[in-house]
Order: C-alpha cells, then sequence, then structure tokens
C-alpha cells in the first residue's frame, strides 16, 4: 500500500518531478527500503483516462503554464510560450515520448577532449565515461524492456518505416533498422506487447511503452516506502544556516502552502523547470539561487538540433498507422568533421496526426504549397532529424523580470540561439532526409523547421571542476551535499541519442550512492 508521510517527517528523501529521472530515482530508492516522497506539479492520469486525440491529449497532459522565449530560434516566433513539449502528470514525458533508447557513444562522453576547441561553444567533457555506466545501461534496458536487448525481438516495421529503410539503403547507409525501443514487442513485465494503434505521444492506451506511471512507481508503492503526491507544485527548497537543504515549500491541489521538511531533496523537473526552481530558491546566504557559485545554473540549454522531413508519394503510407517512431538511421550518428561539423545526428520516423502537422507545418499559412502537402496526407512519409546541438552559455533558463505565476513566482524566459555547427548539421541532415525519399521516387520533398522539442538538456551540468558546472558525476550538486539533480538537465552535453534511456541509467547509478551516503550518514 502506497505510504503516507508527515510532512513534519524530516527522515524522508523528497524527489521533485515524477518523469524518467524521479520516477526512476523515487522506485529504487523505495526498493532499497528508503523513505521518499516524490512531489508532483501535474495530476495523475492512469492508462484508462488516456485519449486517442492530439488535441484532447495536448489539453489533457502538456505543460502549459506561462514561459516566454528569446533567441533567434523560429520557436520564438511561432510558439512563443510553448518552447518545451514536455508533460505536467504523473510520470512526466515518459507518458509521451516515443520510446526511442539508445546508448550514447564513447566520444559523447568527451566532447571537449575529441571535438577540440569549437568557436562559440562551451564544450567540457564529462565526468563519468561510457564504460561508468555501461552497467547502468544494461540495467535500465532490461527495466524498460529495449528491444534488440537481452534477447527482446525488435518491433515490426510499418509502412513509414519501410519507405525510409528502402531509400536509406539505395543510399548505402547500413545502419537501419525498428529498435532499440522501450516499446514491449511481446508480454513482458506483466503490461502487453505493442498494439501498433499510433498514438504513442498521447498516452499509450494498452501500457507496453515504457513509463514511470504504471512501469515503475506502483512498484515503489507497493514497497510501503513511497508517497506520490500530484498537483503538488514546488516553489523553493529551504536550507538552514549552514547551507544545507531542509525541506521544500510546495503548492497542493488546492493552492494552499505546505512546507515538507526533508533529509534530501532531489531535483528532477526537466531542464527548464528544474534550473527555474534553483534561482527561485535565492537566499541570502545563496543570492544567485541554490547550488549556483559557478554561475551556471540555467546556462548551456540544449534541446537537440532536430528538423524534419516529409515526402509524398504516388502511393498511400498511411504513416500514422503503426509505431509513431518505428525505426531509426544511425549511420550519421558519428564523428566526422569532414561533413562540416562536429558531432553527429541520426533519422527516426516520425508522424503526426493533421491536427499537429497543420499546427506545425506551417504556422498562420493558408496558400497553395500548405494546402497541397495536407491534401497529400494520405500519401505521405516523414522523419525527424535529432543530432547534437552544441551547449552555449548564452544559452539559457533565466526569471523573468515581470511576469509570475498564479503563486506568484517569476516564470523562466528560454533563450536559444542555434550554433553555426548546428546549423551546419542541420543542412547537412535536410539534404540526406529528402535523398532517402528521392531515392524511392518521392513526388515532392519538404524540411520543416524544428518543433518545441521534448528533449531539454543541459542547464544543471556535470562537471569534474565545481567552477564549470553545478553537479558531480552523481548528480549531487557541487555546493550542498544533501541537494542532487536527477534529470536531463545533468547533462554536460547532448550527444546525437534521444536522453531517455541515459537519464533512466543515470537515476538507478545515483540511487546506489545515495544509498551510500545515507548509510554512512554524510547527510
Amino acid at each position: 500500500m502506497a505510504a503516507q508521510f508527515q510532512l513534519t517527517d524530516e527522515s524522508v528523501v523528497v524527489i521533485i518531478g515524477s518523469g524518467a529521472g524521479g520516477g526512476t530515482l523515487g522506485t529504487e530508492l523505495a526498493l532499497k527500503g528508503i523513505r521518499t516522497v516524490i512531489l508532483e506539479a501535474g495530476g495523475r492520469h492512469e492508462i484508462e483516462d488516456f485519449v486517442n486525440d492530439e488535441w484532447a491529449s495536448f489539453a489533457q497532459l502538456a505543460w502549459k503554464d506561462m514561459r516566454t522565449t528569446s533567441g533567434d530560434w523560429r520557436v520564438a516566433k511561432d510558439f512563443a510560450n510553448l518552447p518545451a513539449w514536455i508533460v505536467k502528470a504523473v510520470g512526466g514525458s515518459t507518458t509521451h515520448w516515443a520510446g526511442a533508447s539508445l546508448r550514447f557513444q564513447e566520444h559523447e562522453f568527451k566532447t571537449r577532449s575529441v571535438y577540440g576547441d569549437v568557436k562559440g561553444a562551451n564544450l567540457l567533457d564529462w565526468p563519468i565515461s561510457l564504460k561508468d555506466l555501461e552497467p547502468y545501461y544494461e540495467r535500465a534496458e532490461d527495466r524498460m524492456g529495449v528491444t534488440r536487448t537481452n534477447g527482446i525481438p525488435g518491433l515490426p516495421g510499418n509502412n513509414n518505416y519501410k519507405v525510409l529503410e528502402a531509400g536509406a539503403k539505395k543510399l548505402g547507409y547500413r545502419e537501419v533498422h525498428t529498435g532499440r525501443m522501450a516499446i514491449n514487442s511481446q508480454e513482458r513485465d506483466g503490461r502487453p506487447g505493442c498494439q501498433q494503434t499510433g498514438f504513442c505521444f498521447q498516452g499509450c492506451k494498452f501500457g507496453a511503452k515504457w513509463s514511470t506511471l504504471y512501469a515503475e512507481i506502483p512498484k515503489g508503492e507497493d514497497t510501503g516506502n513511497l508517497e506520490v503526491r500530484p498537483n503538488s507544485q514546488v516553489l523553493r527548497i529551504e536550507h538552514d544556516p549552514s547551507g544545507k537543504v531542509t525541506g521544500v515549500v510546495y503548492a497542493d491541489k488546492d493552492g494552499n502552502l505546505q512546507r515538507q521538511k526533508a533529509r534530501m531533496v532531489a531535483v528532477a523537473g526537466n531542464a527548464i523547470e528544474s534550473p527555474r526552481l534553483l534561482l527561485n530558491s535565492a537566499s541570502a546566504k545563496f543570492p544567485d539561487g541554490l547550488a549556483n557559485s559557478s554561475g551556471q545554473v540555467g546556462r548551456n540549454y540544449m534541446r537537440h538540433m532536430t528538423g524534419s522531413v516529409y515526402a509524398v508519394f504516388e502511393k498511400p503510407v498511411r504513416m500514422w498507422r503503426g509505431t509513431t517512431m518505428a525505426g531509426v538511421v544511425q549511420d550519421e550518428a558519428k564523428h566526422e568533421p569532414s561533413r562540416g561539423f562536429v558531432g553527429g545526428y541520426e533519422f527516426e520516423t516520425l508522424s503526426l496526426g493533421i491536427p499537429f502537422m497543420a499546427a506545425f507545418l506551417d504556422p498562420g499559412a493558408w496558400g497553395r504549397e500548405f494546402t497541397t502537402a495536407l491534401d497529400a496526407y494520405e500519401n505521405m512519409a516523414g522523419m525527424w532529424i535529432v543530432g547534437e546541438d552544441m551547449p552555449q552559455e548564452s544559452n539559457r533558463i533565466t526569471l523573468h523580470p515581470s511576469l509570475k505565476d498564479e503563486f506568484g513566482m517569476p516564470v523562466p524566459n528560454v533563450h536559444f540561439s542555434d550554433h553555426p555547427n548546428d546549423v551546419a548539421m542541420r543542412n547537412h541532415a535536410y539534404k540526406q532526409g529528402m535523398a532517402i525519399y528521392h531515392a524511392v521516387d518521392a513526388t515532392r520533398t519538404f524540411p520543416t523547421t524544428p518543433y518545441p522539442s521534448t528533449h531539454n538538456l543541459g542547464t544543471n551540468r556535470m562537471s569534474e571542476n565545481p567552477r564549470d558546472g553545478v553537479v558531480n558525476k552523481w548528480g549531487q550538486t557541487h555546493d550542498i551535499p544533501n541537494l542532487f539533480i536527477s534529470d536531463g538537465s545533468q547533462f554536460t552535453t547532448g550527444g546525437a541519442e534521444n536522453p531517455t534511456l541515459t537519464i533512466v541509467a543515470l537515476a538507478i547509478r545515483q540511487a546506489e550512492y545515495i544509498e551510500q551516503q545515507m548509510n554512512q550518514r554524510t547527510f
């Protein structure tokens, strides 16, 4: 039975956020016998509550709180208050994600050493290596049921994938497959295999896709050591005169302020809300915000180099049928500077329904090019481009000087401008993506500019030296030993791969460290 802890209980671990990082960490700690409270800003929607409808699902799950945007990215113009497409609900964006679960490559942990000095980029080597993370990647893949690992078969390829595969192989690409996905290809862990309904972004109605909502958190709750409090938005983290964290203040479902005491706090609110919370927790002792002696909190915001390519064919493709992200081409994920940029990128199948396609294709447009694209929807195939973007100190999350949320807290401003390396990589990817489709006789191809992204990374980054980042190799803040970061904001660099598997692996590893530190009574 799920636990219920007292607000005055100073022995509990408090985790802020219930997604890939927070939900995994909370469950791991509970399984280790550590009493844990997860505070989740959004509501709790179970599998039966999900709706297979794009706009209705967006209304149900999305984080729609006010944000502002600046920088030269198109998102600032077209989606000024929606710079990121993330979820405000128990399970976080693991309810909404597509399931792609790919390991970082060895060189992506050492980009400063491998790429050298890239002008305008704030590159830094991670304080950990692929070898350090490999055992935790293995545990994460087993736990999440990642296809093509641990003897789990791959998912079938839908038409969208078959078009991608045929074109990619004609171009000579070899690393083309329908994995690795944290979506059951067969019954596993008490959950069914994928039913190929095609609404992966709207919450899986069958539970085949891994999510902390139903694959992790209930296991933690069953121990009696985990309490999840939905509709609990944390406003600030508190500390004692020595600087040790003592608890958090949050607004409950009725808007009343509550104070939860804590032995330690882990922040896992995503790369926008996590630095916002640290900055909003400024005090006389920490006037620049918590864990910010380096001045790096909120800086080095990354959201991956992204874009899309769609193509129209003579015959129907019906790309919306089957898994949304049904396959990947990884050949371009290598580091090969002769292409005109450092780092690499991947192609992944993508399907948007007509409502989102209309919204994202060309916001505000209604002309021949736009309408003929929608006319050809049934004959369309689509791919998403995802690649490593460069961390830049100027790309950052700051507190808005005047706008406040409903609780009177400054809202975050998200500032982002592409680095020249991002632009060069995107242009190369557009060219190759269109070539893939032309190789299989597309009648028309059109690249589309980036949408609001679910991959938000890097604003509380790991560093060996405290002056270069916010947390150490365990996600423990350099400044405050009992304050941790447990989400994608701790990424030092972004890699070319979707980040969820790495977030989960880091959370499993972090749980071991926290248990060890608690046993040694270091906090």
